[in-house]
């Protein structure tokens, strides 16, 4: 007679979805993947409040995974600042001219970068941070993190220019193409909501002069997945475990493969 596994097999098979606790550590900044496999066997690291064992397979955006009983999110050493830019600040850490720069809006302490930058004279969302991991990925366009705009400009947009927006434009520096295009007030099409993941220099306005329009108003109004909710502008506020983690596994392989 077969003998009955000891497990139902439906556990079996959710054991080995995601990936392996040791390489989520890694990526998360918490070491190499041998010095996250140490902390693992220590008994140091726990999964939904149970002590984790070597190659258990987790969903970082489900699991709570604790180290020392604190959540992997965020190292304690980094931090992450979501700031509402004004217009007339520069993304800088310092200015020549002392104009006010946006780490003059956030702490002082730790030192932090933005990732990406916003013109002068454009507002909106901004995120800084002392995670060069982090800042490096998601400034690198392969990974193609997708912004959100609100656009001002002096005249109507035109059904014409609309969709040649839309099919691409052959711009100096190349060919660029709106994500989506929307006319945010049905009352003036002036005010166009505009996606798109190319961080080029300057690139929705230029898209914009391009086609004989001046922007008269540039918002940052979404950044990958965050939103400018509750941030007045010049302020900032800390993202959350859950932002940390989605932005970590924005367009990561492991998030690839759980949209199959």
């Amino acid at each position: 007679m077969t003998e009955m596994p000891d497990h139902p097999q439906h556990e079996d098979a959710e054991l080995h979805e995601g990936e392996r606790l040791q390489k989520i550590l890694a990526a998360l900044g918490w070491g190499s993947r041998r010095v996250c496999e140490d902390l693992i066997i220590e008994e140091r690291v726990t999964v939904n409040n149970e002590i984790a064992i070597l190659g258990r397979r987790v969903d970082p955006l489900v699991d709570l995974i604790c180290v020392d009983g604190a959540p992997v999110g965020a190292r304690p050493d980094f931090v992450y600042y979501l700031l509402n830019k004004p217009q007339g600040v520069i993304c800088s850490a310092s200015d020549p001219q002392g104009r006010e720069t946006v780490i003059d809006l956030v702490p002082s302490e730790p030192r932090v970068f933005s990732v990406g930058r916003l013109d002068f004279d454009t507002e909106g969302l901004l995120l800084l941070t002392n995670d060069g991991d982090l800042t490096q990925k998601l400034s690198h366009p392969s990974h193609e993190v997708k912004k959100i705009y609100e656009v001002k400009l002096d005249k109507p947009l035109g059904k014409v220019d609309f969709e040649k927006i839309l099919n691409g434009l052959q711009l100096e520096d190349g060919f660029v193409r709106a994500d989506s295009l929307a006319y945010t007030d049905p009352k003036d099409k002036s005010i166009i909501g505009i996606e798109l993941h190319s961080g080029r220099n300057r690139i929705v306005r230029r898209m914009f002069e391009f086609l004989g329009y001046d922007v008269r108003n540039l918002d940052r109004v979404m950044f990958g997945n965050l939103t400018k909710k509750n941030v007045e502008r010049g302020k900032w506020r800390y993202l959350n475990e859950k932002e940390i983690r989605l932005l970590k596994f924005m367009n990561s392989s492991f998030i690839k493969k759980q949209k199959v």
